[in-house]
């Protein structure tokens, strides 16, 4: 079972539509991004309302209206678009396991209770860590990445299709 929902790997992947092969933020609808993905149209309008509230995008009024990022695509980090619709996760929940030895009868002592748990401080240091990684990579950085990699017509491609859209 996957720790973050398919939203956020939508809400990603929909972030990165929204920026071109220059870096530019562009305007998209939320039906332009669902059909360019293939995902479900229904979904992804509740995601860009998630992201919307987290001040990630903002909506454009009028006719063919869609969003637009809210912000520089390189101040959306990965961490900001999975708070915004995940929102805050914890990997592990603390149950105190051990102070509820069968030897203590109840009774834990002060030794067994004292200090944050070993097994919880290592938990805790894997979230940090796994939120730092995330923080650190932005949706610019990601969309860099894609274009790298993508051949030249790839480019031509995508502007061809969001225009046939609009046309």
């Amino acid at each position: 079972m996957a720790f973050y929902s398919s939203g956020v790997e939508y809400g990603i992947h929909s972030l990165m539509c929204m920026v071109d092969s220059k870096g530019d933020a562009r305007e998209m609808s939320v039906r332009e991004i669902a059909a360019l993905q293939s995902v479900p149209y229904d979904y992804l309008a509740k995601i860009f309302t998630r992201l919307s509230k987290a001040g990630l995008v903002s909506s454009i009024e009028g006719k063919g209206g869609g969003f637009r990022l809210a912000k520089p695509a390189e101040h959306i980090t990965v961490l900001d678009v999975v708070t915004a619709i995940d929102g805050d996760k914890s990997i592990f929940e603390c149950r105190e396991i051990r102070q509820r030895l069968a030897v203590f009868e109840q009774q834990p002592p002060e030794w067994a209770c004292e200090g944050i748990c070993g097994v919880r401080s290592v938990m805790d240091m894997a979230q940090q860590r796994m939120e730092e990684a995330l923080s650190q990579h932005t949706i610019l950085d990601l969309t860099r990445k894609m274009y790298r990699k993508a051949p030249d017509e790839f480019v031509v491609e995508v502007q061809e299709w969001i225009s046939g859209k609009r046309g």
